[in-house]
């Protein structure tokens, strides 16, 4: 009876623990979604790439992809865990060799959902919500 009594309490914790995890995902969704409205972001069907310069994931659906000569906020359609698990990388879905469409494209295996283009200050602010505390980054 008691390994009984620990399995249920083990269990309810468990399951608040993750709970408040998704909160939180959840409440750094929004906070981007709040931002992009707050700021009017100009939402663009395709960018010219270039050289990438990487990435900075700011939560579960969104990351500032950076260029050589600017940043971009990429919106994912769905949570992209691709993001932070190395064990399987996927190949980018391209139509064109130095162009992202939104809604077509992939990155890491995740399909980009929205563009939007971002001021070199926007990016910045952006980083910093990113490495908030609580950020998974």
């Amino acid at each position: 009876m008691k390994q009984v009594m620990q399995i249920l309490v083990l269990a309810g914790l468990t399951a608040c623990a993750s709970q408040e995890a998704e909160q939180a995902r959840q409440e750094e969704d929004q906070a981007v979604r709040d931002f992009i409205a707050v700021r009017g972001l100009e939402e663009l069907d395709k960018i010219r790439t270039g050289d990438s310069q990487g990435w900075d994931k700011i939560a579960d659906k969104f990351l500032v992809y950076n260029t050589r000569r600017a940043s971009y906020l990429f919106e994912f359609w769905r949570r992209c865990r691709e993001l932070d698990d190395n064990t399987e990388i996927t190949p980018d879905v391209r139509r064109e060799r130095n162009t992202i469409y939104a809604r077509y494209e992939t990155l890491r295996g995740c399909q980009i959902h929205k563009i939007y283009a971002l001021t070199e200050a926007d990016a910045i602010e952006l980083r910093d919500l990113g490495e908030a505390p609580g950020s998974r980054n």
